[in-house]
């Protein structure tokens, strides 16, 4: 049976089997909670602001207080999770930042992933906020900033 190419969920209990199965989501919270997950059949590979220089103020559109994370779970490494992109609208709120980072928490634990893996290419980002955040720099390497959240096994 073929399988859509993009799919929805909006619980993510209901759509367990989803999650699990399927490498490649984006995460959409708004108003401190979570809308939807959208499977989709490739990667996070680019986004705007590394196409064209639109400034640290640039911020994409749409509604306000909404956050979408990009997540990837590449083959032939089953035992991680890489957190590639995050975009917030204007007027995101923290409990909205909060609520997309505790579904992907969700979903390497569904997935029985190890760890969670990041590039914090945004320096507004500091050492200090990720560490609260459960992460620690990881792989250190020129003009870069990656970091990884191990998870309990």
């Amino acid at each position: 049976m073929l399988l859509p190419l993009i799919q929805t969920v909006t619980d993510t209990e209901a759509g367990r089997a989803l999650l699990e199965r399927r490498r490649y989501g984006v995460i959409e919270t708004r108003g401190g909670r979570l809308v939807s997950v959208t499977l989709r059949p490739w990667p996070h590979l680019l986004s705007w602001r590394e196409v064209w220089p639109v400034g640290p103020r640039w911020r994409p559109g749409g509604p306000e207080d909404r956050c979408r994370l990009y997540y990837n779970h590449p083959r032939g490494h089953d035992a991680f999770l890489a957190l590639r992109y995050v975009a917030c609208t204007a007027g995101a709120s923290y409990a909205t930042f909060r609520a997309a980072l505790q579904t992907l928490d969700h979903i390497a634990e569904l997935k029985g992933v190890r760890a969670l893996l990041c590039d914090a290419a945004n320096t507004r980002l500091s050492d200090r906020f990720l560490a609260r955040q459960g992460w620690v720099a990881h792989a250190p390497a020129w003009r870069r900033r990656n970091f990884i959240k191990r998870l309990e096994a």
